[in-house]
């Protein structure tokens, strides 16, 4: 079934992610997946265990990215007292104008490529964020599988 569209949004997506890949670090010296940590964080994963989630890591591959993160000098990860390994995540400075250079170049790559498609940028953006919101409502419902146990 190569014609389906879940194959190509698949295929689509995978393309775009090593698109940015590339584009991020010729560019400005980043990975995609470092950038996507700094996004994360810039959107409210403020300690390790959530951005493990918010990334669909484990903990433990999410912290050796964190200590990367922080030696660059791009994330501060502090120790929360009394919460045991618990750590606080903050981008720094640097980090938030990394975070917000590599944002401006690939929305506007991305904008091109939607607008040299012929596909409405605007009609894009809000089918897409229909299906997110869609796929969020799937996620908090009780599966059917669930139920049926």
């Amino acid at each position: 079934m190569p014609t389906a569209l879940s194959y190509e949004l698949h295929q689509l997506t995978a393309r775009l992610d090593r698109a940015a890949d590339g584009l991020l670090r010729s560019h400005a010296g980043v990975s995609y997946a470092r950038f996507l940590a700094l996004f994360a964080v810039s959107e409210g994963a403020a300690s390790q265990r959530e951005l493990a989630r918010w990334l669909g890591q484990t903990e433990p591959s999410t912290s050796r990215m964190v200590g990367v993160l922080a030696a660059q000098g791009w994330l501060n990860a502090t120790t929360v007292a009394g919460a045991g390994n618990r750590r606080r995540l903050q981008l720094t400075e640097s980090g938030t104008e990394l975070l917000d250079a590599c944002c401006h170049l690939l929305e506007g790559r991305f904008e091109d490529l939607v607008t040299r498609s012929g596909v409405p940028y605007a009609a894009y953006q809000r089918h897409t964020r229909r299906l997110l919101s869609q796929l969020d409502t799937d996620q908090q419902a009780p599966s059917e599988a669930g139920e049926a146990a």
